[in-house]
């Protein structure tokens, strides 16, 4: 019997058929695997498990008593999906469905992000594939924003399914003929202005929505998590200049995307429709501006070229869209009220740039550790200046 060992889990793969001829063979097996074992958690893998009798389904029942915890039974085909949940062992073990596996191979891809690539499956739909099966919590928990989100009146696409994708997983949404703003400005076939337009009008509904804690994470509370993460790069005066501006905030209940860079909006019926909610929060829509700074500004600082090779846009093409955004989203009064609420977006944005690069293995190439310098420098010269982060 094949055991995978993750850490502080232990999952016993089950294959062929499990009935009264070999039920006690199953049962001898598995009690000696759980004999050796120390303290991890156990699951099962039933992905090759092709039947399983009631003798079987006995076998599960003792060792669950044995184990004294709920169990979770991942991969579980349709027809084993039916016989547990006829029996009453979903009300007993968490049971969990295999998943769809469909392939990419000549899709369209419609964006690349950090964290994972948009293909177009057909004119309908479209699936977002993320990186190792570590990505599947991640999935899930966007799936579970998204219909909050949805409920909440926000814009916003609905992951239908979750499918596998070689050794990868991906999350599916339904699109009808749907479009990226970014597409649109890659395209040119509609005027710049236009298309910012439409983006503003979609970020000031959204930051027109407030929402009740608990529901949703604070913004804050996330920053101040990104500051433990990242105080190790910076002077404790620094960290402590920015626990103070953070702390001196109000926790404000608007609601907050978190990843709006253009590539996250489609255009679905001539409507702006929002995707990757899992990083959907609540707070000053300082912390949504942070999210486009960082992917309009900073990352092509110390790497020439990156606007072309993420967003398919040369860097002066990109810079005319980050001004064209803040204008249009503040109608500023003067240069000096535009260089100040630049820089708070800016300070935050260097933050949030810094934490990524810290937690990723960016921090241990040559680019990353000039990407660490320079975000650490714009922090030290922008807290001169900042003496506050909300606008």
């Amino acid at each position: 019997m094949k055991t995978m060992d993750r850490g502080e889990e232990t999952v016993i793969c089950l294959e062929g058929r499990i009935d009264s001829n070999n039920a006690p063979d199953v049962e001898k097996e598995i009690t000696g695997i759980l004999h050796n074992l120390k303290n991890n958690r156990v699951s099962f893998d039933v992905e090759e498990l092709s039947y399983i009798s009631s003798a079987g389904l006995r076998v599960l029942m003792k060792i669950r008593k044995q184990l004294g915890y709920p169990i979770e039974i991942r991969n579980a085909s349709r027809d084993l999906y039916d016989i547990f949940e006829t029996t009453g062992f979903t009300e007993l073990f968490t049971v969990k469905k295999a998943y769809r596996s469909i392939t990419v191979d000549g899709m369209e891809v419609i964006g690349r992000g950090f964290f994972g690539t948009v293909y177009r499956i057909d004119e309908e739909t479209i699936v977002k594939v993320y990186q190792g099966e570590d990505s599947i919590p991640m999935i899930e928990n966007e799936k579970r924003m998204a219909q909050k989100a949805f409920l909440s009146g926000i814009p916003t696409a609905i992951s239908y399914d979750i499918v596998k994708v070689g050794d990868n997983y991906g999350s599916v949404f339904e699109l009808l003929n749907a479009r990226s703003l970014n597409e649109l400005v890659q395209s040119g076939e509609m005027p710049l202005k236009d298309i910012v337009t439409k983006y503003i009008d979609l970020l000031k509904q959204v930051h027109g929505i407030t929402l009740p804690y608990g529901e949703f994470p604070s913004y804050r509370e996330r920053y101040l998590d990104y500051l433990n993460v990242i105080a190790g790069y910076l002077t404790d005066a620094q960290t402590q200049k920015i626990r103070e501006l953070l702390t001196d905030m109000p926790e404000e209940h608007t609601v907050v995307h978190g990843d709006v860079q253009m590539k996250n909006v489609m255009l679905v019926n001539k409507e702006p429709m929002l995707i990757d909610m899992d990083t959907l929060g609540l707070g000053n829509p300082v912390f949504e501006l942070a999210g486009p700074y960082v992917t309009y500004k900073l990352f092509e600082e110390d790497e020439p070229g990156n606007s072309m090779k993420f967003l398919g846009l040369p860097k002066e093409r990109v810079d005319e869209l980050w001004d064209l955004i803040i204008d249009t989203y503040f109608d500023f009064r003067d240069a000096e009220e535009k260089r100040a609420i630049t820089d708070r977006i800016a300070l935050v944005g260097a933050i949030r740039f810094l934490y990524l690069i810290v937690t990723t293995d960016l921090k241990n190439s040559e680019l990353g550790r000039k990407r660490i310098a320079h975000a650490a420098s714009h922090i030290e010269e922008l807290l001169k200046t900042v003496t506050m982060l909300s606008i």
